[in-house]
């Protein structure tokens, strides 16, 4: 993709549906007795390997326009899948779908691309045995992995040493099947849509703190979902606003859920023009219109207690602190090295090819601004958040931006350029 700068971005917006809930709901859904209906679910190719291993496992999945109508096979329906599944690049099918096949009474293997083969996985191993499951993996830690499912699973109080919402995920679904009350506790909140989701329907879950229990359930009962827009695709065009002159973005309906919306806290402080409006509930979940325009911005630290509600904000908020007056520092993202790409180490080296001055650390990076950017050739290390990133700073960098693998946008937004060349002008 080849992208030049721009004067100004000017327009109202809508971003695709929220990925983290798509997959939640297909998972649910399938699991659940009676016919559920998910209305403006993401079709983007991670959501697509949640879709496809379900179909796999004999769940009727059907694609209606906007709408996902999935008939549930029941807790304990699912069948054996004829072939491994295929879980693609996505990090959160393989974790989350490890938890729900512990439970089954057949053995099954997950094995994914090259980027997804090189991601941890023992962090979900670990838990899981102690739950009494049979488990392999490459080198104790990687795909392909092979779980040997008896369906008899033991509950255990777990403490992560990780805030991770796919870790505690995995472990909740497990302990859907789990004999007694599986607790899991964090060291910080991560996002919290599986909590709401599995109390919406029908699991016997209860919230303290940073515990989440879960007991054994008998049934899951179908629900008709509304997915919100996703604030991780809405954070491109957030920055985007802010650091292109004479912009004015509204983007509607986006999922502002407290375990999630660490950017807007973080524009904020910075100094954007930020504005939310027409607050309202879809489905459990907070929804809202966000109106950014240009602004003057000045640098922040952001630290590992913020950290689980912005991770994946991380590489545009590294982009935004370039434009920002001071020196920013970001701490406690270790997290963002086991990502699609080793996300501290491609921020710093694609953003230094353009200009910026940034510097990694073992957790995080510093960035001195303001800078400016200048067009040059990068690599979106086929990280769809790194690509996009990468767009957003070609509109302020002078002359032309090009960028590689831009097409890895389609694992979670597959109208990104669409939507980018719209506002533009």
């Amino acid at each position: 993709m080849k992208i030049s700068k721009v004067n100004k971005l000017e327009g109202i917006i809508t971003v695709p549906a929220d990925k983290s809930i798509t997959h939640r709901a297909v998972m649910l859904s399938s699991l659940a007795d009676g016919i559920s209906e998910i209305d403006n679910y993401l079709d983007s190719a991670d959501c697509i390997s949640t879709m496809n291993a379900f179909k796999s496992m004999g769940v009727n999945i059907i694609k209606e326009d906007k709408r996902l109508i999935i008939k549930g096979a029941g807790l304990r329906g699912l069948k054996k899948p004829q072939a491994n599944i295929d879980a693609g690049n996505s990090g959160t099918t393989t974790r989350l779908l490890s938890g729900v096949l512990c439970g089954q009474n057949f053995s099954s293997t997950v094995f994914g691309d090259e980027s997804l083969s090189l991601r941890p996985m023992k962090r979900v191993i670990e838990p899981l045995r102690l739950m009494g499951a049979d488990i392999k993996a490459k080198d104790d830690n990687y795909l392909p992995m092979t779980i040997n499912s008896s369906g008899k699973l033991n509950s255990i109080e777990y403490t992560s040493k990780v805030a991770s919402a796919q870790v505690k995920s995995c472990v909740l679904f497990a302990g859907l099947y789990a004999d007694g009350i599986t607790k899991f506790t964090e060291p910080e909140k991560s996002r919290d849509h599986t909590e709401k989701m599995l109390e919406a329907y029908g699991a016997d879950i209860k919230v303290s703190g940073l515990t989440v229990s879960v007991k054994k359930c008998e049934k899951l009962y179908a629900q008709n979902i509304k997915i919100p827009s996703d604030i991780s695709s809405a954070a491109f065009f957030m920055v985007a606003g802010c650091i292109v002159g004479n912009s004015k973005i509204i983007i509607k309906e986006v999922n502002i859920n407290r375990t999630r919306a660490g950017i807007i806290c973080v524009l904020k402080k910075m100094g954007a023009k930020v504005t939310i409006q027409n607050i309202k509930d879809v489905s459990g979940e907070e929804v809202a219109d966000i109106e950014v325009l240009s602004s003057s911005l000045k640098a922040v630290n952001i630290n590992e207690e913020i950290m689980p509600s912005l991770i994946d904000e991380i590489p545009v908020i590294a982009l935004c602190a370039t434009q920002a007056e001071g020196t920013t520092v970001i701490s406690g993202a270790k997290e963002l090295r086991v990502k699609e790409s080793d996300r501290i180490k491609t921020v710093a080296s694609q953003l230094l090819k353009m200009g910026a001055d940034i510097k990694e650390t073992e957790d995080g990076l510093i960035i001195k601004g303001k800078t400016k950017l200048k067009g040059a050739e990068v690599d979106s290390f086929k990280d769809h958040r790194i690509a996009m990133m990468l767009s957003i700073a070609a509109l302020i960098a002078e002359g032309h931006t090009v960028i590689k693998d831009s097409d890895c946008v389609n694992i979670s937004f597959a109208n990104f350029y669409e939507i980018l060349k719209s506002i533009c002008r």
